[in-house]
Parts: C-alpha cells; structure tokens; sequence
C-alpha cells in the first residue's frame, strides 16, 4: 500500500494527474489522487513555516517582487511541485505557492527572465498568469484641508498630470485615492505644492500629524506676535514705517500657505476660500490698511488650524478599529508554534490565541473554550462564550482561555477588514443634501465674487464715494462670499453619525441611507429568525399519567438518537434540567409520525396525533387541548406507550429576550407604526403579535406578498424600513425605502444587501439607530441654518459700513469651527446604552 501511495504522490507533484490545467482558480478541487491532501500535511499547512513575507532570505540582489496567478492546481501536493521546480531557477529566492488561493510570489532578481519561470511552472503542467492589477488606486492622507473646494483643487491638479490616470480627494475623510504611474514622493510634491502634505496611509508614522498641529500653532504665535508689536508700535507713534513692517512680516508668515494654494486654485479654474481670503489680504494691502490684511490672513490661519483639529477627531472616528487586528499571529505547524504576519496566513491554517490576545483573522474554533469580546465588529456589550465550532472575528478579544482556532478567511476578506472598507467608503458618499449644497455653492460663490467686484468698481465709477471706501467693503463682502461653513455642514455631521454607528456594531452604507433613516415612520419585520430565535423551544410539559421528570426520561431516551431539529429541543431542554435517560433499546424511527424504542421491557411511542390515532390512544378530551395549543401556532409531541398517554410537551418558535424591549424602545425613538410580516397562520402570527407589543401583523405571507405589505404601508404614507436576515427579505428590502439586515457579521449575504446592517444578530442596536439618524438631521439643519444666518447678518452689515475685514474672516472660519464642533456631538455614545447594558446583565444572569 505504501509502495502505491507514494506512486500517487510523485504522479500528482510531477504534474501527471493534472493534464488539463486551463481551469477557473475559482473552482474548488479534490482530486481522488491527491492522498497527501490531509490535515497538517498539505503545502499550505506545514511546509511554509519560514517564509514570512519572503523577507527572510532576499539579499541585496533582490529588486523585485512578483505575484502570478496559477491555474490547474488539483491539491496542495501541485502547489509544492511548482515552489520545487521553481526553487531551483537562478534568480529566485524562496517562491511560494498557495493552494488556497492559487497564487504564487516569489522575488526576484533584477536580471531574472519572467518567461523563464513562466515556461518553468508551463513544463510542470501548469499555466501561470501574472497579476496586474488595473491602476490600483493608492490610499494616501491629506493634511491641511480647510473646506469641499481645498479637495477639489487637489482632485483637478493631480487629474492634470499625464502620470495620474484617476483621483478623488474626499475631505470628509481626509484621504486621497490615486491611481498613478509615479513614485509616492511625486504624488507627496505635487499635493505639496498645492499648500497640502499628503502621505501614504500604510506608511504614515505616529506623531506627523501632531507635528505638523504644532508647527501651524507656531507659525500662527510667530504672526500674532508680530500683529501686537506692529499695533504697540502704531499706537504709540513710535515710527511710520516700522507698524507697516511687522503687519507685512505678519502677513507674509501667516500668509505663504493660503497664497500658494490660491494660485494652483486659480490655475484649475476654482474660486475656493484661500483665493478669496488671498485677495482680500492683498487688497487690504493695497488700499492701506496693513493691520487689516494682518488680521484677515491671521485670522485666517488660526481658523484653519482650529477646524482642522476638529475635523481630525471626525475622521479617526472609524480608524481606531483599524489598529484593533494584530499584524502577527503564531501558526501551528509541525515545528511547533511559528509567528507569521497575518497576509501571509491561508485559509485551512491553524492557528493558536492566548487568552488577552486580539484575535487575528477569522475563523472556528477547533479546541478549546473561551469567551470573547466582540464588541468592534457587533457592538455588543456582554462577551460571548465560544467553544468548538464556533465562528470567531479578527479583531475581538479572547478574555479567558487558550484557543487553537482554524482560519476561514484571508486577511483582506476578514469581516472587521469589510466593516472598515465599507464605512469608509459610505463616508465618501455624498448625501441628497451634500450634493444640494455643493450645487448651492458652485453657483453662490463666483455669483459672490462679480458682486465683490461690482461693489469695488461701479459705486466710485458713478460717483458714490471714493474708492477705497468701496474697496474696503468690496472686500469684506468677498470674505463672507466663501462658503465654507455651509459646505461643510452636512459631510461632517454625515461622517460623524456612520462613525458613531460602526463603533456600535451597525453599519451605515452612506449618507443617502443614514438621512432616509431619519425620515422613516414605519418599520416591518419579518418574524422568523428577527423578533423570534429561528428555533424551536419548549414551552410547556403537560404530564398526563405520569409526573413531570418521569415524563422528560422517556422522551430523552426516545428522542436521542433522533437527528430530528424538534428531538434535539427536547433532549437539550431535558438535558439542561440534569433529566436522566432510561436503559432503552431496539430504537425504531416511524417517518412521518415519531419515534419507538423499548424501555425496560415496554415499547414506548414519542410522535404526533397520527402515531397515537393509529394506536387508537387519543381521547377525546386530550384532543381539546392539543387543538387549542396548535391554535397558539405550537408543535405537539406526545408520549405515550400501547396502552396509555404519559404526558404532552408544546414547542415553539419563541420570540427573543430583548425583542419587547427593543420595539417599545422603536416606538420612543419616533418610529409610529411596527408592523410583523409571517407566512404562519393567523393564530400564530397573532399570539407572537401580541407577546412583542405589535399593534399590527400580516400572516399567511408568501415571499412575494411581503412585497404588498410593505407597498400597504407606503400608501398609507409612511416612510418603511423593511427589517430581516437580508436573504430572503431581497424583494421587501427593494421596495421599502430602507432594509435593514440582522446578524451581518456571520453572513456575507446580509452585508451586501441591505442599505443598514447590524452587525449582531439582535434588534438592541435599532432604536439606537434611529435616534442617531434622527440626530444627524437635526444636526445638519442646525448648521445649515447657522450658516446661512451667519452669511445674512454678515452682509446686511456690510450696507452701513460697519463690517470690518477681520469681523467678516471671524463670521467665516469661526461659523466653520463652530458647525463642526456641533456636527462632532454625533460622536457620543447613545445615552440609553448604560441601561441597555443592564438590562443585558439581568438579562444574561440566572434566575
């Protein structure tokens, strides 16, 4: 046998049992011959223990890195084949091959003929094609964004670049995505010469951002102390010319950065605040008024750096959770325990967590127990016990025990790794009011600007006062004509709430869904699986001829054998309550109607109405009763033998702990109708209506007529949100205004369907949810409003003269301070999660 065995494995490493290799690298494999693919024994299990990231044995005669795509693997005995032919090529150092995800990286040397490894891994019976992504688009930061038009000025300038194929600058986030064909410190220098510092998120070091905090505020000391001792010197009379001095050293030190961006703004064609505020400091110069121009660029710059603080606590309302996965993780191999960085860990690797240990990567437990803080991919408060076969996240903490866990997915796909992509994106995206607003303002502000200039030219041409004087107010005016305050009002705020929710455990998808939240008057459910368990659950044992443990005995020993959902329920249940089982034998499954065995020499029955109505065992006033249960929309299971009925026990699919809490909690939060959609009876759905607090329901539902109830709701003129598991739910979520998922972080199905996912599989994190929206809107009315108020009494100021250029830089940066520290209230937690937390511990805890 081994003499065969070891003939199979040489066949399937030499490439003989893998002819016809042009095949999909989608396609899941298990060919018969490969006998080697066993646990612990394939490529991806043991033989890879030192190849961290290729770094170990690359010399400086290594420039290059490849990856290749391979196609034709049958097993991980083929993988191991191709890292031994290639091995052994000139110019290679340490190649791997995974069979997971049929790829293979290698580096190589500067002269090392890619046809040639090409050919290598063609004799072995393979094709290997190279990865090129298309343009990838790099993710870089951006500091020193004041407003939407400082991104766009950015996003113009670099699209002018023939080296640049693709860019988006979003200053919610504060990041731009490049796609490019240039080395990362040219993409540094031409933000650079935009007045920006730009650097590439993955290698951006701690402590650049504070440092860069720190030299704007010593800049801006350096100015305000020349603005002082320019206006002691004037005040005093001490010289003519030495005020005028210190104003333009002011002005030239806090001044450089705002000029220099409003050149490249020029230059693309775009009015935005730096162009604004640069002419006015210019103008003030021009006309005379060397402490206002002082002022107006120093006011400026302290605005800037004020909100760019603020802005910076928005942006990092998500970025936390990105420090949450460990980069290293030790893998189980059959060398013992090897660290590894997680991207170079493939699914079918086992991997080991100590307890206090983030968890790296997704996967099952395979031993141990434990339990398990996944609160930054669920929001949930309370730690989960786990044990084997239980799913566990990258990112959540094992708190007690040593787990020996089993990786399920790669680094990239993790579901904490789709929770941070997903939200920065939503982040991204525009809300209905966002786009309004920059529609708003491209029209507003160069409208503002010929109405500057117009003020400045036509009141001295006709011969209404001097020119200075209309000069003066010219310039005041095209201070308040930037936008700032009112452009940011809604991406802040916006950014702020999906931030908030994501730390949570409910992911937003966009502001487009977080504002139709807010609007929302109605919610449906589907009942299986959302306000119930999914699963059956005893809830009454109604003895007939025999006492209540007796009873259980029985139907433990009948039902243990059974791999029946409803039989499991009934042995766990009896199980739970230390119930024995009786000596039994010659186990019989009756289909359709129940089980038998033989217990201590008496043939025992456990099985529906049938079964006993075949036995003639069903009298008639045991049959009331059982009507009247299956009328409350329970399953019925009676015990009994050939010659009596011992006892009743009524199952049902029970709503969940938290579900009456939570919609009532639904109804404070200013959610008006709740209703329940179910294809059970309407007994049923009845019964379950009225034990969760829902005034409506809709029974006897097929999929499609899920679709109807929902439309019912809307012509009733309710705004619907459409809430279930996102699997079945597709059509209903379509049609309602906004679905909403349950238990996103165990199905990838939910995450990608719905427009809201919580992330955990319970209702607590919905009223939440709606307040928060609720909130975000109030918040950006309140900005939106402040800032228009602000622009008003601004301009009506500028009519009798009494607006200054200073005043007007105040009424701007400081109305755009002040919308963000609004919008950054959406950043608190729920004041209800305290109690929500308690309710969980009385909840959780023993009666």
């Amino acid at each position: 046998m081994k003499d065969e065995q070891d003939t199979q494995e040489d066949s399937c490493s030499s490439g003989a049992c893998c002819s016809e290799h042009e095949v999909s690298p989608d396609v899941a494999h298990n060919h018969h011959n490969c006998s080697t693919e066993t646990k612990g024994e394939g490529a991806d299990a043991a033989d890879h223990s030192d190849d961290a990231d290729l770094k170990a044995s690359t010399t400086d005669t290594i420039s290059e890195r490849f990856e290749y795509r391979i196609y034709g693997m049958d097993c991980p005995s083929c993988a191991e084949s191709i890292e031994k032919g290639l091995n052994k090529l000139t110019g290679i150092a340490e190649a791997h091959v995974s069979y997971g995800t049929g790829k293979l990286k290698f580096a190589g040397a500067a002269d090392l003929s890619l046809d040639a490894v090409e050919d290598q891994v063609k004799k072995l019976g393979y094709t290997a094609e190279p990865v090129q992504p298309q343009s990838p688009m790099q993710t870089f930061k951006v500091e020193g964004m004041d407003c939407g038009n400082c991104a766009k000025t950015i996003e113009k300038h670099l699209l002018s670049l023939p080296e640049v194929e693709d860019a988006h600058v979003s200053f919610s986030t504060g990041q731009l995505k490049i796609a490019h064909a240039m080395r990362n410190e040219g993409v540094e220098t031409e933000v650079g010469k935009l007045g920006y510092t730009a650097a590439p998120v993955a290698h951006k070091q701690d402590g650049e951002s504070s440092q860069g905090k720190k030299s704007g505020f010593g800049t801006i000391i350096a100015s305000g102390v020349l603005i002082a001792a320019g206006f002691a010197s004037q005040l005093f009379a001490l010289t003519e010319w030495l005020p005028a001095i210190l104003f333009a050293a002011a002005i030239v030190l806090s001044g450089r950065k705002p000029v220099k961006a409003a050149y490249f703004s020029i230059k693309n064609r775009s009015l935005d605040m730096n162009v604004l505020m640069s002419m006015a400091a210019i103008g003030a110069v021009i006309i005379g008024e060397w402490l206002e121009g002082a002022m107006v660029v120093w006011l400026f710059s302290l605005g800037n750096v004020l909100q760019e603080r603020s802005m910076e606590q928005t942006r990092q309302s998500i970025s936390g959770l990105m420090d949450m996965v460990p980069s290293k993780a030790w893998v189980k191999t059959a060398n013992g325990l090897v660290e590894k960085a997680v991207e170079m860990i493939t699914p079918g690797d086992a991997i080991v967590v100590k307890p206090g240990d983030r968890i790296p990567l997704d996967g099952k437990v395979l031993t141990g127990e434990t339990s398990v803080n996944q609160a930054p991919v669920t929001g949930e408060s309370i730690p989960v016990d786990k044990t084997a076969g239980d799913a566990v996240y990258a990112g959540s903490i094992n708190e007690s025990g040593s787990l020996e866990m089993e990786v399920t997915k790669l680094a990239e796909d993790t579901t904490l790794s789709k929770i941070i992509h997903m939200v920065e994106e939503a982040q991204e995206q525009r809300a209905p009011a966002q786009a309004f607003i920059d529609k708003f303002a491209a029209i507003y502000t160069p409208t503002a600007f010929i109405i500057a200039l117009a003020v400045i030219l036509l009141p001295p041409l006709l011969g209404y006062g001097d020119w200075s004087e209309w000069a003066y107010r010219g310039l005041a005016l095209l201070i308040v004509a930037c936008p700032c305050a009112l452009v940011i009002s809604t991406p802040v705020a916006i950014v702020s709430a999906i931030g908030n929710a994501a730390k949570e455990g409910v992911l937003v998808k966009g502001g487009t869904f977080l504002e139709k939240a807010g609007h929302v008057k109605a919610m449906a459910f589907d009942k299986t699986g959302t306000l119930t368990a999914g699963k059956p659950d005893v809830t009454e044992v109604i003895p007939v001829s025999a006492s209540t443990d007796d009873l259980l005995s029985v139907v433990r020993t009948l039902e243990e054998y059974s791999t029946h959902p409803i039989a499991k329920t009934v042995v766990d249940y009896a199980r739970e309550r230390n119930i024995q089982t009786k000596p039994g034998s010659l186990f019989t499954n009756l289909t359709g109607r129940g089980v038998q065995a033989t217990i201590q020499g008496t043939v025992y029955y456990a099985g529906n109405q049938k079964l006993f109505h075949e036995l003639g065992l069903f009298p008639e006033s045991l049959q009331d009763q059982v009507t009247q249960l299956q009328q409350q929309g329970k399953t019925i299971v009676i015990v009994g033998t050939e010659t009596e009925i011992l006892g009743v026990i009524a199952l049902a699919d029970t709503i969940r702990p938290i579900t009456v809490s939570a919609l009532d909690n639904l109804k404070g939060a200013g959610i008006k109708e709740v209703a329940m959609l179910t294809g059970d009876q309407d007994v049923t759905a009845k019964n379950i209506a009225q034990m969760a607090h829902i005034n409506r329901y809709f029974a006897e539902l097929l999929p499609e007529d899920k679709v109807d109830a929902v439309k019912q709701l809307q012509k009733e003129g309710y705004k619907v949100a459409m809430v279930g598991d996102g699997i079945n739910d597709a059509p209903a979520f379509a049609t309602s205004e906004l679905g909403i998922a349950m238990g996103g972080a165990g199905t990838d199905t939910a995450m990608e369907t719905a427009d809201i996912v919580l992330m955990a599989d319970n209702l607590e994190k919905l009223p939440h949810t709606m307040r928060l929206s609720r909130k975000a809107l109030r918040v950006i009315k309140q900005n939106v409003w402040f800032a228009l108020i602000i622009k008003l009494v601004a301009l009506a100021l500028i009519v009798p003269g009494w607006l200054t250029l200073w005043l007007a830089v105040i009424s701007d940066t400081g109305a755009a301070v002040l919308v963000i520290l609004n919008s950054l209230r959406l950043l608190k937690r729920d004041g209800n999660k305290g109690k929500s937390r308690q309710s969980d511990k009385q909840r959780l805890s023993p009666a």
